[in-house]
């Protein structure tokens, strides 16, 4: 299934269900409140960079754990958030415009595990703090992303992600730098990484209390009887719970009954879900949804770990240890010049396309590693293809999933499919870990990439465009 070309009808709304912008009009700039938790991204990024940069080698260098120890632990960091996406997304949901105040606790808790990393040298005591870091990673992304979706119009929604996943990015290409630089200049430089980085995410914290709404005032579209859409505002009807649990739509204030004068209840047919837990599993149900989060599971099996990635590029090209940490920088840098380009490209052309190109560079940095070429231009053009990956795939991957699920429960069904990745890369890094620890890093890279060929194949035959209408919408 994929967004239907602009170009195949010139007189119908885009397959998102948009109005084309009227000629000679400028088009509608990046909402404010994407801006303001770009910025919150930013910070917090550099401080979770920070400690992601020097971890690896932490754990590997600094504790000797071997690669299933090691991919147990980068398991729990990037899957552990998984169990508690759902609980977040729902909370947003079910709180009626609590998505900031939700995001905001996730932050919290990840800036408060920071300083706790100083006091923990053994296997148990880090593998809780790293899931307690990764739960409130998991508390946030999902209200995050539905704060980004519903302030963002259907036809701007790939840039919008793409704007925040650029500053989201440019956080990440200067907290490896800056944990560099601190590696450097201190005696105790594990320590000091962490002390500083949790002083910078206190500071993201403080950005999103008092710069990110409460509510969000983007612009929403309703269909006219003509099939056009147009802008709600605040004289549109509003949303009510029905006692059988459906929410009917009332007539906005002042408005009165042509006949008697008086205001009507309530407007049939018009019909919500109610955002309650049973109600985000029950997205599942639809096929669109159901095939995005299928998908999503099935490649994250296949993605090999980034902290994996940069041991193998360490170990082929004998990276010394205080350079180490400037390796996240290649694929922070490719994110940050590619995310914004590639999320116009997938608003123009097909998100599902861009989506699956993405995994087409990761292949292809995956068979790099795999050649025995070991020339100069080897880490930048696998790094490059690293960040083109994510560039293609972070934030269109939400914008694909946003098209399948309404308004009320736009949090918990982001969270659905976040959860489905997460948990996918939790096996992926598990499995990993333990295929490099009994076969070695060759063997196990060759057994992930034919992997991912595979999921890949299938992801495309999945979801491709229905070849009949011209101007068709997801399929």
């Amino acid at each position: 299934m994929y967004v239907a070309d602009s170009r195949a009808s010139t007189s119908a709304a885009s397959a998102e269900g948009a109005v084309r912008p009227r000629a000679g009009r400028r088009r509608a700039a990046v909402a404010p409140t994407v801006l303001a938790l770009g910025a919150v991204s930013l910070i917090t990024d550099v401080s979770s960079e920070m400690v992601t940069a020097v971890l690896p080698l932490y754990l590997v260098t600094g504790l000797g754990l071997s690669p299933l120890g090691f991919g147990l632990l980068d398991g729990i960091y990037n899957g552990f958030s998984a169990l508690v996406r759902l609980i977040g997304g729902h909370l947003a949901d079910r709180g009626g415009g609590r998505h900031k105040w939700v995001a905001g606790f996730g932050y919290a808790l990840s800036a408060a595990c920071k300083p706790l990393l100083l006091l923990a040298h053994t296997l148990t005591p880090i593998g809780l703090i790293l899931a307690a870091d990764r739960t409130g990673k998991g508390l946030r992304t999902a209200p995050r992303d539905a704060l980004i979706s519903l302030s963002s119009t259907p036809e701007t929604r790939g840039r919008a992600f793409g704007v925040h996943r650029a500053m989201d990015t440019a956080g990440a290409l200067f907290g490896p730098l800056v944990a560099f630089l601190i590696l450097r200049a201190t005696v105790d430089g594990y320590d000091a990484v962490f002390t500083v980085s949790f002083c910078v995410a206190v500071v993201g914290v403080l950005v999103l209390v008092l710069f990110v709404p409460n509510s969000v005032n983007g612009a929403r579209t309703k269909p006219d009887p003509d099939g056009a859409r147009t802008k709600s505002g605040p004289d549109d009807a509003r949303t009510k719970s029905a006692p059988d649990g459906t929410r009917t739509k009332s007539a906005p204030d002042g408005a009165r009954s042509p006949a008697t004068g008086a205001a009507p209840q309530a407007i049939s047919g018009d019909t919500t879900p109610r955002p309650t837990l049973r109600a985000a599993l029950a997205l599942l149900a639809r096929p669109d949804l159901r095939r995005v989060t299928l998908c999503a599971l099935l490649l994250g099996l296949a993605t090999v770990s980034d902290s994996f990635v940069y041991l193998l590029l360490q170990r082929r090209l004998g990276v010394p240890d205080r350079w180490f940490a400037l390796l996240p920088l290649g694929t922070a840098a490719a994110f940050l010049l590619l995310a914004v380009p590639l999320g116009r490209l997938a608003d123009r052309v097909g998100r599902w396309r861009v989506f699956l190109a993405g995994h087409g560079a990761l292949l292809l940095a995956y068979a790099l590693l795999l050649t025995s070429w070991h020339g100069t231009a080897l880490p930048y053009a696998v790094l490059l293809l690293h960040g083109c990956f994510y560039a293609a795939t972070d934030g269109v991957l939400m914008a694909v999933a946003s098209e399948s699920v309404p308004e009320e429960l736009r949090s918990s069904g982001l969270a659905l499919v976040q959860t489905g990745q997460a948990l996918a890369r939790f096996v992926c890094s598990l499995g990993f870990g333990a295929a490099w620890t009994a076969w070695g890093d060759r063997t196990a890279l060759t057994a992930s990439t034919v992997a991912l060929a595979l999921c890949a194949l299938f992801a495309l035959t999945l979801r491709r465009p229905a070849p009949s209408a011209p101007s068709e919408g997801l399929a």
